[in-house]
């Protein structure tokens, strides 16, 4: 055999090697290329921009919610309010003050049906009801959140029927938790202070985690502060309406309607006393300019925003340890304890004030007129 042939048959036999090499490698890679391509894309859809993750989150959890909450009206008082299915027994929570006096009331659903429901269960002190509409025993209750409680900053959805508008939403946060005041016969313990814009006819409606979809709170109370208003939490009257499922009144207890001045917690000294506390959780969260709004004029005419801004610069939070008003005429004092957490360089020191506030109307909206403090050593 001479060296050409030789050559000519190790050439053929390296090309083949080559080949089938190379036909093995693509055979491998190709899937292996689309399966890499295939993680990529999902991990780009995984990582769409937060904001519009968290836009369909929330239209997705006001779609299903918006389902199970229902307007109320009362034929007897003509007042109205609302309510949401908690169960699969057609059994619906709402306050006490919105259906006071009526033992059966109409319930008009989301796809404006109506239907007549009998009030099985009503507190005389705390502000809750429950309605049960038999006819509606299918439809899907909102979930509960039973056992962990709200807190401070915490977004939420307020959804009800304000002045008729049924099915209306607003969003907010807590801000503000532990609440307790008496608003006309109903006492309210522990209730979530909320920024979520309530009006006539919120009453009874869902309070909302954004986070979780779960009910936390029923709207129940608001102010003509700002956009202060009040829910009293999930956690503290599940117990209470839950056994008016199991074991429905027989007779309700006899209460006269009352009406809810807008629902307001309109004593001067409830209205001075959370202005005084909107005020300190609006410089928690930072919120430099609705504090700053919150001041009269001529504390604005003598303290400019720049001025009031930097002077809370370096303080990290405040706690209001306790507070109580003094009512002269028109005029509200309102003075509170403070724990302040304030930041000097490196360090961080906690320091006691006592603050006193005037507070008074100044154009039809409650203001801080003026205000001093002294540290308590």
């Amino acid at each position: 055999m001479n060296k050409k042939w030789i050559v000519s048959i190790l050439s053929t036999s390296l090309i083949w090697m080559l080949g089938i090499t190379a036909f093995l490698f693509l055979s491998h890679w190709v899937p292996a290329q689309l399966h890499i391509e295939s993680n990529l894309l999902t991990k780009a859809n995984s990582e769409l921009p937060k904001e519009e993750i968290d836009e369909k989150s929330l239209k997705k959890i006001i779609q299903e919610t918006q389902k199970s909450v229902v307007m109320i009206e009362v034929e007897e008082t003509g007042s109205g309010g609302s309510g949401f299915f908690y169960n699969n027994k057609g059994d619906i929570i709402t306050n006490a003050h919105v259906v006071a006096g009526a033992e059966e009331v109409t319930v008009k659903i989301a796809d404006k049906s109506e239907y007549t429901g009998t009030v099985i269960g009503i507190s005389t002190d705390t502000d809750v009801s429950v309605i049960r509409v038999s006819d509606l025993k299918e439809t899907e209750p909102l979930p509960l959140a039973k056992e962990v409680p709200a807190e401070l900053g915490d977004e939420v959805l307020a959804l009800g029927s304000p002045l008729g508008f049924q099915n209306t939403v607003t969003t907010g946060i807590i801000s503000g938790v532990d609440r307790s005041f008496e608003l006309e016969n109903y006492q309210y313990d522990n209730a979530y202070q909320i920024s979520a814009p309530i009006a006539p006819g919120n009453s009874g409606g869902p309070l909302i985690s954004i986070s979780t979809g779960e009910v936390i709170g029923i709207n129940s109370a608001a102010t003509d502060v700002g956009t202060i208003g009040f829910s009293i939490p999930i956690i503290n009257v599940i117990s209470l309406v839950t056994n008016w499922s199991e074991t429905p009144m027989k007779s309700l207890p006899t209460m006269d309607y009352i009406k809810m001045d807008d629902q307001s917690v309109s004593s001067k000294e409830n209205l001075a006393t959370y202005l005084v506390y909107y005020f300190y959780d609006s410089l928690n969260e930072q919120d430099y300019v609705t504090a700053y709004s919150l001041l009269g004029y001529s504390w604005q005419l003598n303290t400019n925003y720049e001025q009031f801004r930097k002077g809370y610069l370096n303080t990290r939070s405040v706690m209001v340890d306790d507070i109580y008003t003094i009512t002269e005429g028109e005029e509200v004092q309102v003075v509170a304890i403070i724990s302040a957490e304030e930041q000097s360089g490196d360090e961080l020191t906690t320091k006691k004030y006592k603050v006193t506030y005037e507070v008074s109307y100044e154009n039809d909206q409650l203001k801080l007129i003026s205000g001093s403090g002294e540290e308590i050593k």
